[in-house]
């Protein structure tokens, strides 16, 4: 089987840390997977509008590109890059009309017809590792730290997509207990972060972000982990300016999933970039004790 991969834009310049840990993860994981030639932006958010067939072009070609290197599947991090991905793949495969529309504005490409399945890493992780033998690997435990797991919006809407049913937050919690981390239950894991709001609103004043990371340290979570950049940038990177503007009492520092994989893993430390994190999130993990490997 082949596995195409799919960066999306983010992640090759403000996000390194989740695309070099995750990659660093499955070369120790023994997974091979092969970075898509010509991948263009994956359209940011899913059209919501019927006839608007045009912004499924972008991800389509994508889910092309995949299919002309023959892969089988193709797997992406970003969770908003996946749930676009994964959106236009299932209209690929099931409305006719709209398929030949779109193969047809596209005269210069291979027509496609939902050949490739679309997955995310977590699924990845599960399905061509196992959590058995994931824990087997483990070089470091994180033992005693506890994770808040952020699913965001878009990792389990819509149901035809999700990676799991909204709600669960199986995938994520049991590769953290594979990896020696505990998981704890805050209610705000699959609220927004606020999303596109922080370009119109003041630093600070993101009510939706303060939620989710005032839920996060009421349920006592050391960190957060996500899989979206943007998530990430909202709910990280601006906890001082929720502080100072009394919208949060605690930060809660913020991790791509990935890291801390990667961590636990014994993956050199140059491959998970926590210098591109809160600087406090090395402290505690120094506290931790989870840098120990490193």
């Amino acid at each position: 089987m082949k596995i195409s991969y799919y960066p999306g834009c983010t992640l090759k310049y403000k996000a390194k840390n989740l695309e070099t840990s995750a990659l660093a993860s499955l070369a120790a994981l023994g997974i091979d997977v092969e970075e898509m030639d010509r991948w263009n932006c994956c359209g940011a958010v899913y059209s919501l509008a019927h006839d608007d067939l045009i912004h499924m072009v972008g991800p389509a070609r994508n889910l092309i590109r995949a299919k002309e290197q023959g892969a089988d599947k193709i797997v992406t991090l970003c969770s908003m890059c996946y749930n676009t991905l994964a959106r236009v793949n299932q209209l690929m495969k099931n409305d006719v009309e709209k398929r030949d529309t779109i193969n047809r504005f596209m005269d210069e490409e291979i027509d496609y017809f939902g050949e490739v399945e679309v997955v995310h890493y977590l699924t990845l992780i599960k399905e061509e590792v196992g959590w058995k033998a994931l824990r087997e690997k483990v070089q470091k435990p994180l033992e005693g730290l506890k994770v808040a797991s952020y699913y965001g919006c878009t990792l389990q809407r819509p149901q035809e997509v999700g990676i799991e049913p909204l709600g669960s937050f199986a995938l994520m919690r049991e590769m953290f207990d594979a990896i020696g981390a505990e998981t704890i239950a805050f209610n705000a894991a699959d609220s927004c972060c606020g999303s596109y709001q922080v370009i119109c609103e003041e630093p600070g004043d993101n009510r939706a972000a303060a939620k989710v990371i005032s839920s996060a340290a009421a349920g006592g979570a050391d960190v957060m982990a996500t899989s979206c950049p943007l998530c990430e940038f909202n709910l990280g990177k601006q906890q001082d300016e929720l502080i100072a503007k009394g919208n949060i009492t605690r930060q809660v520092p913020t991790l791509y999933f990935t890291q801390l994989l990667a961590m636990a893993l014994g993956v050199d430390a140059a491959e998970y970039h926590l210098e591109l994190n809160d600087s406090s999130v090395q402290e505690l993990l120094k506290t931790k004790n989870c840098l120990a490997a490193v």
